[in-house]
């Protein structure tokens, strides 16, 4: 998804600093002809935590982290009351994606209509910052320009309505909406997942190689929050040339991963443990170091000396196993032929006889 603004936070935060940028944004798709999908979809995440789910199938809002409940305490029917605010948002969407369809001239077929819009909220000078975005099939519709109050119109197709919400007073009162009820439902939000926003989890670091001949990638991953950096040094110094650094990177779990990656093929092998991949986390003072050891890199042409240490020993205790299982079974193979005993001479009854020849008849 291409999106054509740009989310400046304020401050990396970094080793305890007093301030912090929290966000809450917003996101609603509505869709046509998409199978086995919801053709209406409402999700919020505060701080890239998802706080609730909407869909058009199951007509409900559910909150998503246990502090989100604490909202129906305050107020008992607040999960009611914004189930039917995303029932009339999913009635919207149904309506913009129409509108879109016929200023793009399109039909039939599958189609996305995306809505985002949130607010940034700076707990140490208290600025609040919104944003609010269209798109359709993936490419930018609509932004609205909260300085100047006009709407960017990302398609020819989109000018009429810019032209339309500008006329009708949309821009002023979105933007009003976004600035105000946004940052009040983030303030309180935060102030009910202080705990949790406030956690830190340091990472768990690999160093990666696909060949001996490539670079080396150091890799965080698992930590929170998100407010971190990865970067290489040498002697304490940190390299910024032959370097390629990765985004930060949103896991499944809620926590984050982030590479940072380092050419080393000018550099002698003698040299490499001069080189330290440095962590630094937000709310963590200390910093997360890890030496450049060639025996902990990970890596598709060989095995890690330190895994060879430890699948070695494996082997030869499988080897020592099987061998035994092999001997116990010729062992026992031996003794069932010794015990063998010759047929026994068959019974001399003539009525047994003519049974068994019933069941075993001889070549004639």
């Amino acid at each position: 998804m291409k999106w054509c603004f740009v989310l400046v936070l304020v401050g990396t935060l970094l080793h305890g600093a007093a301030g912090k940028v929290h966000t809450l944004r917003y996101f609603q798709t509505s869709s046509t002809q998409v199978p086995n999908f919801p053709e209406h979809i409402s999700v919020a995440y505060v701080d890239d935590l998802q706080i609730y789910h909407y869909d058009s199938d199951t007509k409900r809002l559910v909150p998503k982290q246990e502090w989100m409940k604490k909202l129906s305490l305050e107020e008992p029917q607040y999960w009611e009351r914004q189930t039917q605010n995303s029932l009339g948002n999913e009635l919207t969407g149904k309506a913009e994606i129409e509108t879109v369809k016929r200023r793009l001239n399109v039909t039939r077929g599958l189609h996305l209509h995306q809505r985002m819009g949130g607010c940034d909220w700076d707990d140490e000078t208290n600025e609040i910052r919104g944003y609010y975005q269209t798109a359709f099939d993936g490419e930018d519709f609509i932004s609205l320009d909260f300085e100047t109050e006009t709407y960017v119109a990302a398609k020819q197709q989109a000018f009429i309505t810019k032209q339309t919400w500008e006329r009708e007073g949309v821009a002023a009162y979105t933007k009003n909406l976004i600035i105000h009820e946004c940052s009040k439902n983030l303030k309180k939000f935060v102030h009910n997942a202080e705990s949790a926003l406030k956690r830190t989890e340091l990472p768990l670091v690999s160093l990666l190689q696909k060949s001996s001949s490539g670079p080396v990638t150091c890799h965080a991953t698992r930590f929170y929050p998100d407010r971190a950096m990865l970067f290489w040094t040498k002697d304490g110094v940190e390299v910024t040339e032959d370097v390629d650094p990765g985004e930060i990177l949103p896991n499944g779990d809620g926590t984050f991963q982030t590479s940072v990656s380092l050419d080393l093929s000018s550099v002698p092998p003698e040299d490499w443990d001069r080189f330290n991949c440095v962590f630094q986390l937000s709310g963590v003072q200390d910093d997360y170091v890890t030496r450049l050891d060639r025996t902990k890199i990970l890596t598709n042409e060989e095995t890690p000396t330190d895994l060879v240490s430890v699948l070695v020993p494996l082997a030869v205790v499988a080897l020592v196993v099987a061998l035994v299982v092999a001997l116990v079974a010729v062992a026992f193979v031996l003794i069932r032929r010794s015990r063998a005993k010759r047929p026994p001479t068959p019974p001399s009854d003539p009525d047994v006889q003519e049974v068994l020849q019933e069941l075993n008849p001889q070549p004639q």
